[in-house]
């Protein structure tokens, strides 16, 4: 695809025998606190969707614009997450803490909001608690690993991360087939399992990462503007392609709904559909971490993106299919994300400085999630004037004319190649 960038690759190659050894303790404690949450956020992430549209009878637009808010906010307040945390000297940590306790302070407060504003003020609140922590959570992470293990270092919180994506449905699926009041139960359990994740966040997160001081750079600390920030080398690129190719990246919850209505996929298995994108997710992501250190992060985020559009082209190629298509559809999704997700933080990681990693970190997240954010209200409103077909249709149109202009932006000039 184009040579790997000198910043993007490793300095040293990574030995195999010293493989799990190299993961620090800051590290394997923040994938345990993000396994517990993920499993008390999957559980109402595999409800949800069908609950709203199906129960609730609420509109295909109607979906997109709550699941729009559902992420868009979050991105908003990213920044104001990654601000807080890398200022006075660096309070990771205890943003990272308001955040998970915000999110798990709102899982009991579905059981009262039975209204579609009532429930999108609750999922507001609660991305407003995502967004808090999650730019600190990869600061302390991206601090706590050398800068050549990066990427594996993100790819073992994702695989934990995912570990606990993949157990929250199934652990709805169970509630909803014993628990008498169905929907009320799945919050229940779920709030119990998120004031586990801040419990363990408290108490064995280190303030300070373990390999903090690693690579530090001689940049000052204190205000940046994200102008600034966007003119360092590289970070720009990065920014504008994840925002070009967030503009095509249908929501997850989308991509369930498709497959559930162009597949035929029983209403009652909707809550497993999750799994699949999770089980492939949790097998891929240390690999590709490993892997995206060795031949570059920003060469296998676009990989990623193509496994992405090879998903949207089997919808469309396949209606109705049998299970296979469905697994098949699963695996890339799980594929495309363990390509990006991670990979795309240790990217961002390797050019900005250690006192200005949160603000990094959280100005491109924040710029891809709203760019998805648009992306769901836009597929929404196609799906209800022209049906899921045609919107699926347009979506993927636009990842394949994204995909070579983010290529040829990220593609590095030869004296910095290597």
């Amino acid at each position: 695809m184009y040579l790997a960038d000198s910043r993007d690759a490793p300095a040293v190659v990574p030995q195999r025998g010293r493989r799990w050894a190299a993961v620090p303790g800051t590290v394997l404690a923040l994938g345990a606190v993000s396994l517990i949450t993920d499993v008390s956020a999957e559980m109402i992430t595999a409800v949800l969707p069908l609950y709203l549209v199906s129960g609730l009878g609420l509109s295909p637009l109607g979906f997109g614009v709550l699941d729009g808010v559902y992420n868009g906010v979050g991105a908003l307040v990213r920044l104001a997450g990654g601000h807080l945390a890398d200022g006075g000297g660096g309070r990771h940590k205890a943003v990272a803490v308001a955040g998970y306790g915000l999110s798990a302070l709102c899982k009991p407060l579905l059981l009262v909001a039975h209204t579609l504003p009532a429930i999108g003020a609750v999922l507001a609140l609660d991305r407003t608690g995502k967004g808090l922590r999650t730019a600190p959570r990869d600061a302390l992470i991206s601090l706590a690993a050398p800068p050549e293990r990066r990427g594996q270092a993100f790819g073992v919180h994702r695989a934990m991360d995912t570990a606990g994506a993949l157990c929250g449905p199934l652990l709805a699926f169970l509630v909803l087939g014993v628990a008498a009041e169905g929907y009320d139960a799945v919050f229940t359990v779920s709030a119990c399992v998120a004031a586990l994740g801040v419990l363990v966040l408290v108490l064995f997160v280190p303030g300070r990462p373990d390999g903090a001081g690693i690579g530090r750079s001689a940049v000052p600390s204190g205000p940046l503007r994200a102008p600034a920030l966007l003119r360092m080398p590289g970070v720009g690129r990065l920014a504008a392609c994840a925002v070009l190719l967030g503009l095509t990246t249908v929501s997850d919850s989308f991509v369930y709904l498709l497959l559930q209505r162009r597949f035929e996929v029983p209403a009652q298995w909707f809550p497993l559909l999750p799994l699949g994108t999770a089980a492939a997710f949790l097998l891929l992501a240390v690999p590709a971490g490993a892997v995206a250190d060795r031949i570059g992060r920003r060469r296998l985020f676009l990989l990623g993106h193509l496994a992405l559009l090879a998903a949207y082209g089997l919808v469309l190629a396949v209606p109705g299919g049998p299970l296979p298509a469905v697994v098949a559809v699963l695996a890339l999704h799980g594929a495309f994300y363990a390509a990006t997700d991670g990979v795309l933080a240790a990217a961002v990681a390797g050019v900005v400085p250690d006192t200005m990693r949160a603000r990094g970190l959280a100005l491109v997240g924040t710029g891809q999630a709203l760019a998805r954010f648009a992306c769901s209200i836009g597929f929404g409103a196609a799906w209800t004037a022209w049906g899921d077909g045609p919107a699926l249709a347009v979506a993927t149109a636009g990842l394949v004319i994204s995909t070579p202009i983010a290529i040829a932006a990220l593609r590095p000039s030869p004296r910095r190649t290597a």
